[in-house]
């Protein structure tokens, strides 16, 4: 499975997102009654131990996460899939290969720089066939591999949004900067925010900076495990937010991508 991001980069990347990134005042999006801003908790590529150790935690607080799968991976762990799909979790697109810049050596054989836009339309119309083969359910969201939204090179470059907007009511990032503002935010892009590798007070602080906007925080996360090993979201602190979110005092919605993006889009079409 790719690596596209080392740990002390993406806290790196964390410590300039708060430091050079404030956000603005409460805005005037209106979440359901009690809630102040929303939390979606996602995690990529299928990875085996989102079903050997993150799955049940979740389970144990009733939380509903989206996983953004790759076929191949799902294959690896099709009876734990299956019954992350009975539980209610969200099984969400990543592509079929994963593409992502040349630059990664995972990459160099599957880059985005040799992709045009009618093969990309194929990565994702595949990925989504094998999944509703495979798990009987047809994915209605996307995370971008990498967080690179490109095909082609230099002046042939294009960007592929316009496919996942096409064809899934959210396409999520990676690496991004801040949390979602819910009033202007494009669904063909949402942000998504680096889980991996954080601990708890790193990741509380993370909800109360978009808690004080109103913000959505779309979280993305890889393993699923024990602090310090690579590209991991440590179970500790998932449990500590998953406490923390639930405690109605904090008003706090956490809920699936596709649940909380169709919330956004109704309430910002008038289709309450």
């Amino acid at each position: 499975m790719p690596r596209e991001w080392s740990g002390s980069s993406a806290l790196l990347l964390l410590g300039v997102a708060l430091t050079t990134s404030p956000l603005p005042a409460q805005t005037s999006f209106k979440w359901p009654p009690g809630k102040r801003m929303a939390i979606s908790l996602s995690f990529d590529d299928a990875r085996l131990s989102q079903i050997d150790n993150g799955i049940a935690l979740l389970d144990k607080y009733g939380v509903k996460a989206t996983f953004f799968v790759l076929p191949a991976g799902v294959k690896e762990r099709l009876p734990g899939w299956k019954r992350a799909v009975a539980e209610g979790h969200e099984i969400a697109n990543h592509s079929l290969t994963h593409p992502c810049t040349a630059n990664y050596a995972f990459s160099a054989g599957n880059a985005l720089e040799g992709y045009t836009l009618a093969t990309m339309g194929k990565q994702l119309d595949e990925a989504n066939a094998q999944v509703e083969q495979l798990l009987g359910v047809k994915p209605v969201t996307f995370a971008y591999p990498c967080g690179q939204k490109f095909v082609g090179r230099g002046s042939e470059v294009k960007s592929y949004v316009p496919l996942v907007a096409a064809r899934f009511l959210v396409g999520r990032g990676f690496l991004d900067e801040a949390a979602n503002d819910p009033n202007v935010c494009d669904l063909a892009q949402a942000m998504g925010t680096v889980f991996d590798d954080l601990n708890a007070k790193q990741i509380l602080d993370l909800v109360a900076d978009a808690a004080k906007s109103g913000r959505w925080l779309i979280f993305v996360g890889h393993e699923m495990g024990k602090p310090g090993e690579e590209q991991t979201t440590d179970l500790g602190a998932i449990e500590q937010l998953l406490k923390y979110a639930q405690d109605p005092a904090n008003g706090i919605w956490i809920d699936r991508v596709d649940t909380i993006g169709k919330y956004v889009q109704n309430q910002r079409s008038g289709a309450h």
